[in-house]
């Protein structure tokens, strides 16, 4: 008898969803999907065969013939007594002793289900709670129209075809295989059927962890909090946890992936914080001594980028004298990153400088585990809650470089390598080829890659275009660079003359961090966000600058010291628009600058470059790690 009043409460429920829906002005009923495509597109489906799919995935039903039978979630709205109420009641008791095992038949449209046959089967599952269930799939694939949703859509389907998982969702494209680098596979690597069996289990933990701390209340997917937390303590570490862990390990980073609720997750800082000091802390005792830690993924003396960033500390150390203590932690041992930076906060340092983009993930597992300690990760543009990260707007001095090219160009043609395609670099090139139109509007830049073809072969191709001015990088940065110029030089034959170079001043941006640090700045203003925090320093700041070589003529330094001081002052623009792509499209318009976040997004090259972006295959083995974490989207797809 207890049973015959299983469907009285599942029409109740029913009836409360009806009601709650229609006082919202919204409709209470399945979606319909013969009236979301045209019903011949069911006759040219693609058929899957059965596969067991996410209950959650049902949304709607193939044709109107029931629906006024359900409502959206699947629950059922015909009054008690009805043949149909009936039929329920008996599927239910069935599914009680016996279950449900025969397929239901659904066609699949951008990887959500509508069922044809085994409506009522689904209501029933759903209100027992089931998680899958065997279905017949025809799938419909939609026009590729350039939206978001269907190129996302697409990317899905190239993972599904390796993976055969067809449960997890991401909501940026680029995450599938985002996901498939976080687990250390190949992108087009076939799973194996253990794999996929791993995979599910760690998925099914993360997912009832997720949802149990409010999950579905976040824009984030199931899937990109998976990422985040695969990002941060790795896929291993997932598939032995379990929920009891995973759920511990959520809260402590739940900031992180609550940044999908900000409409700008990342908050810029342009300059310096001015520090204020209080009537309160001039009589208060002074604050202990700051300990800082720099940790290198490579020694000094094998990279040039690791040696500025060096000279740096040790003029920090220098100005602050007892203020502070800093020390260098090395780690070439990728496995060990980790535990190198927490053996640094173990000893007290309470500031960590992480100096390279490839100690970005093992930064936020620290910052997450050890919130007192101030985390700064060298890089730019990474949307992470708990590690703030740090970078110089190196294109304002590439700006200045053009500008010298331009106006010292005799056959119009200047060259540009660069070394990777990542955040911010675009925007170098960027700047040199404007800065150089500027001062002659014919002029076009050829651009070359150091991470395609090596530095020495890229400069090479330039110079076997009888191109005699070269913008080279401005320092090496790994023991395999046989860069044989660094800076802006002009080329003769065999010889090389340097005419300028930027400059990293890490040394001035350490002292002022390690300042910000002991006067609370930097702390004050992670509190007052809930967005990630990127310092984002330029020439005015004191931060990057040009300096110029003996062979320079002094009419051209004075033309660039003009530039150089326009910029400092802030009338100067680098990026005044409008300018135009490659491909024609107008950037801006009027007189107006870009934002920031415009220039660190640049995914595109001004209309005067000769040369693209390239794609991740072409690039060297550093050049593809380093891409991994920092790179742009265009140079994460493959050629």
């Amino acid at each position: 008898m207890q049973q015959e009043l299983y469907y009285k409460e599942a029409l109740k429920l029913g009836l409360k969803t009806f009601r709650a829906e229609t006082a919202e002005n919204r409709s209470p009923y399945l979606p319909v999907l013969d009236e979301i495509v045209p019903p011949e597109k069911a006759l040219t489906g693609i058929r899957l065969g059965v596969v067991q799919i996410p209950m959650r995935f049902i949304v709607g039903t193939k044709t109107g013939g029931r629906v006024n039978a359900f409502t959206k979630d699947f629950l059922p709205i015909l009054e008690e007594g009805t043949e149909f109420a009936d039929k329920w009641e008996a599927l239910y008791r069935s599914h009680i002793s016996e279950g449900i095992r025969d397929p239901i038949k659904v066609y699949e449209y951008l990887n959500r289900y509508y069922v044809e046959e085994g409506n009522k089967r689904v209501s029933v599952l759903k209100y027992c709670g089931a998680y899958s269930v065997p279905a017949d799939v025809t799938r419909i694939l939609p026009e590729k129209d350039g939206s978001e949703q269907v190129a996302l859509y697409y990317e899905f389907l190239e993972f599904n075809r390796y993976s055969k998982i067809n449960f997890i969702e991401f909501s940026k494209r680029g995450d599938y295989r985002e996901l498939m680098r976080a687990m250390g596979k190949s992108y087009g690597e076939w799973w194996s059927t253990e794999e996929q069996r791993r995979f599910s289990g760690a998925y099914y933990h993360f997912e009832q962890a997720y949802l149990s701390l409010g999950g579905d209340r976040v824009n984030a997917t199931i899937g990109d909090a998976m990422l985040t937390y695969i990002k941060i303590y790795g896929y291993a570490a997932l598939q032995n946890a379990g929920e009891t862990v995973i759920t511990e390990n959520l809260k402590k980073i739940w900031e992180e992936i609550a940044l999908k609720d900000e409409p700008e997750s990342i908050e810029l800082k342009a300059s310096p914080a001015e520090s204020k000091k209080s009537l309160l802390s001039m009589v208060l005792p002074k604050p202990a001594k700051l300990k800082a830690a720099f940790i290198y993924d490579t020694a000094p003396e094998k990279s040039g980028w690791i040696s500025d960033h060096e000279a740096g500390r040790q003029y920090a150390q220098m100005v602050l004298g007892s203020k502070a203590e800093t020390s260098v932690y090395l780690c070439e041992d990728d496995d060990r990153l980790y535990s190198v930076i927490k053996e640094a906060i173990a000893n007290g340092n309470k500031l960590i400088f992480t100096v390279s983009p490839r100690l970005l993930q093992a930064s936020l597992r620290a910052a997450v585990d050890y919130p007192d300690a101030i985390v700064m990760n060298c890089s730019l543009n990474t949307s992470h809650r708990y590690v703030r990260t740090y970078y110089t707007r190196m294109y304002e001095v590439k700006f200045i470089l053009g500008v010298l090219a331009g106006s010292l160009t005799k056959s119009g043609n200047v060259g540009y390598v660069c070394d990777y395609p990542i955040y911010g670099q675009i925007a170098g090139i960027n700047a040199f080829a404007l800065g150089a139109q500027m001062a002659c509007p014919d002029v076009r830049v050829f651009l070359e890659w150091s991470s395609v073809k090596g530095a020495e072969e890229a400069a090479l191709s330039l110079r076997r275009r009888h191109i005699h001015l070269i913008s080279s990088q401005d320092t090496a940065r790994f023991t395999e660079d046989t860069r044989s110029t660094f800076g802006l030089s002009r080329i003769q034959g065999e010889k090389a003359t340097l005419l300028a170079v930027p400059v990293w001043k890490w040394g001035v941006y350490y002292e002022r961090m390690i300042r910000a640090a002991l006067d609370k700045t930097i702390r004050s203003e992670y509190v007052n966000t809930a967005r990630a925090l990127n310092y984002f320093w330029g020439i005015s700041a004191g931060v990057v600058d040009i300096e110029y070589a003996p062979a320079l003529p002094l009419s051209s330094r004075r033309y660039a010291d003009f530039f150089r001081n326009s910029l400092i002052s802030g009338v100067g623009k680098p990026f005044l628009t409008p300018f135009y792509t490659q491909s024609g499209e107008v950037i801006g318009a009027r007189q107006l600058e870009l934002s920031l976040e415009q220039i660190i997004g640049m995914d595109y090259l001004a209309d005067n470059v000769i040369g693209t972006i390239p794609t991740y295959d072409r690039l060297s083995p550093v050049g593809q790690k380093t891409v991994d974490m920092v790179g742009i989207k265009q140079a994460k797809q493959r050629g």
